[in-house]
């Protein structure tokens, strides 16, 4: 019997979509570590839901195709809203979509279509802490360490499979701003890396 062929990765890296609402730092950080030689995945467009969010300018200016989907004048129609950003990821021939600070709760429809294919991260250490205000109810509850977490989207908010996670210790003179702060720098490092190791297992 012949040996069984080596796997071959196909050379072309996976195209990717992030969904921002705002500046987007995670967006900035996943623009950046993209530029590295040999990273699995592109970012294909940016999208966001608030023609005002300051990450679509920085995008445009690093070369990188931006839609804006207005979630206003769907009036409320979150099905045909999604809908249209659906229509703007398939334009682009996306394969994986990252949410980077983008501030709609996803209807099942749209979850469903990217079914472990939809990234997102949380700032805090899951099933710890979903939903809001996590650095300073990590501080109320006498934690000894907080962080961030990436992990495949869901129907239910905050509740998917963990990709990976990064601790940080909770000081003593900390506030939910100074933490929310360290938080926020491991999430630059978390997020693309996590998302390289998504992007590397759909070449293969």
């Amino acid at each position: 019997m012949p040996p069984t062929p080596p796997l071959r990765m196909r050379p072309e890296p996976v195209p990717v979509a992030v969904l921002i609402s705002g500046g987007g730092s995670n967006r900035a950080a996943i623009l950046a570590a993209a530029r590295a030689r040999g990273c699995p995945y592109r970012v294909a467009v940016v999208v966001s839901n608030r023609p005002e969010a300051g990450g679509l300018a920085h995008a445009a200016a690093a070369g990188v195709p931006v839609e804006v989907v207005d979630h206003r004048p769907f009036a409320g129609d979150r099905a045909c809203h999604e809908r249209e950003i659906e229509a703007r990821l398939r334009a682009h021939g996306v394969e994986l979509v990252v949410l980077a600070g983008y501030m709609r709760v996803l209807t099942p429809w749209l979850v469903e279509r990217w079914a472990g294919r939809m990234l997102n991260i949380h700032p805090s250490l899951l099933p710890k802490y979903p939903g809001l205000d996590t650095h300073a109810r990590a501080i109320a509850a006498g934690d000894a360490e907080a962080g961030c977490t990436v992990h495949v989207v869901t129907a239910g908010v905050d509740e998917g499979p963990v990709l990976d996670q990064a601790r940080v210790p909770i000081l003593p003179e900390d506030t939910a701003e100074t933490l929310a702060a360290r938080v926020l720098a491991a999430e630059h490092r978390l997020y693309p890396a996590a998302l390289a190791r998504v992007a590397a297992d759909l070449r293969t």
